[in-house]
């Protein structure tokens, strides 16, 4: 029984450890698409100053193409609308595995919990 009660102990850790590397990786990438949401902003306030009169390129690759103004907004308000859908998925993502990572913290604590007391009982008796 208590072998029984260890292999499920490594086994919900081994699950609590991937979930944490897995809540790191979606900080990780949550907090890219923070800096590429003030980056567009950036971008989309610098537009916003401009007028027909001037000349806007969009860098493709290695070469620079003259774009219309607002198309080139319309495509920075996509890139925006896409950036904070994706922010907005990965919120609901890390909530859920904080969920996740509670369950797992609370079954870790009754499983060391029962081997602690396991543990007594076969010393004292």
């Amino acid at each position: 029984m208590a072998e029984a009660i260890q292999k499920k102990l490594q086994s919900e850790l081994e699950k609590y450890q991937q979930l944490q590397k897995d809540v790191s990786k979606s900080m990780s990438a949550r907090q890219k698409l923070e800096a590429q949401l003030t980056e567009n902003n950036i971008v989309k306030e610098e537009l916003a100053l401009l007028d027909i009169q001037n000349t806007v390129y969009k860098l493709i690759g290695p070469v620079l193409v003259k774009q219309d103004l607002d198309e080139a907004k319309a495509t920075v308000s996509k890139r925006l609308e896409y950036i904070n859908g994706e922010i907005q998925r990965y919120e609901t993502l890390l909530k859920e595995m904080e969920r996740k990572s509670e369950q797992h913290r609370e079954v870790l604590s009754s499983l060391q919990h029962l081997i602690v007391f396991r543990n007594i009982f076969c010393y004292a008796g």
